[in-house]
This record gives C-alpha cells, structure tokens and sequence, in this order.
C-alpha cells in the first residue's frame, strides 16, 4: 500500500497527531512541515483518508511488534522481564509517545478505525504481559486482572505529575511495581 515516501507522509502524520490530533493532520500542513508540495501527497495517498488508515495501521503494528519485542523472554524469567518493563515505562517516559498515544485514543472515542486499532494494540499489549504473569505461575484470571491493573499502573503514572522529586517518585514505582509483581 505504501512505498518508503509514503512512509514520510505517515511519520509526519504522526508527529502532527501528537501535536493537533487526529484534525490536524491536514495535507497542506503536511506538505509544509515536510517541505514539498501538496501534489507528492496525491501520488502517494487517494486521499486524506487513505492517510489516515496508513497512520492508524503503522501505529497499531509499531505498537504491536514493540510489546511482542519488549515481553519476549529471550533466557529472562518472566518476572524479571516484567521488572524490566515496570523501569521501561516509568524510567523513560516519552512526551511526544504519549502524546500519540492520548490523541489516537480520543480520535477512537468518535471513529470506529481508530476504535478497532486501539483495541487490537490493548489486546496485544493485555495478551502479552497476561502470558508473562502466566509464566509466573498465576492462574489465567489472575493473569489477566493483573495486566490489566499493569497497563493501568504503566499509563498512568506516566500522566501523573507527581510534586515529589525524581528519587522519590522513583521509590514509588518501585514500591508498585512490587505490589504488581506481588512481591
């Protein structure tokens, strides 16, 4: 569906999400943020909502391959890969990801692509840590409630500006990890 410039128009279709949302992804901020004219969108793309499926798929499979990649064990215990996670998600939180993250979610609220998208990549991302809780030797509920309540921990402490100093945020992630880890 696409060739590598098309791949030019999506990352900048990407950056502009996190930076407007889903409506400001328009073709003529596009071609000036990229530098060139609206015409090298429309050899690429039909439309603008062509676009957009382009910006929802490579999100969605970004997103996949990234928790496929991050909860494999590769000879680490599942726990340990679960710490490694806690720490890959609250040491280095990125604006511009959650940026992304927060505006393709509200685009979901009013659009059935963007809804399907969002949760093919929250079933991935449940699925793989459930199996990685599972490989702790918790039963399959037990699994899925607590990666659920991991990927509501990772979120949202990662929207919290929390008044306290980098130490001591540091001590309470740690401290939930362990609670998450039933430690």
């Amino acid at each position: 569906m696409t060739d590598g410039r098309a791949e030019v128009w999506i990352e900048a279709g990407i950056r502009e999400i996190a930076r407007s949302g889903v409506d400001g992804v328009r073709v003529e901020v596009l071609a000036k943020n990229l530098g060139v004219t609206k015409g090298g969108f429309y050899r690429r793309f039909r439309d603008r909502a062509a676009l957009l499926d382009g910006i929802l798929q490579s999100w969605s499979a970004g997103r996949i391959a990234a928790i496929e990649q991050q909860t494999s064990l590769d000879g680490t215990s599942a726990r340990e890969r679960l710490k490694t996670l806690v720490r890959l998600y609250s040491e280095r939180v990125s604006p511009e990801g959650m940026a992304v993250e927060l505006a393709i979610r509200q685009w979901a609220r009013t659009d059935q692509a963007a809804a399907d998208a969002v949760a093919r990549v929250d079933a991935a991302r449940l699925e793989n840590v459930a199996l990685l809780y599972r490989a702790t030797g918790v039963s399959l509920e037990e699994a899925d409630a607590r990666a659920f309540l991991f990927y509501c921990f990772i979120f949202g402490q990662s929207l919290l500006f929390l008044e306290r100093g980098p130490r001591k945020r540091a001590q309470l992630v740690a401290r939930s990890a362990e609670k998450l880890l039933g430690e």
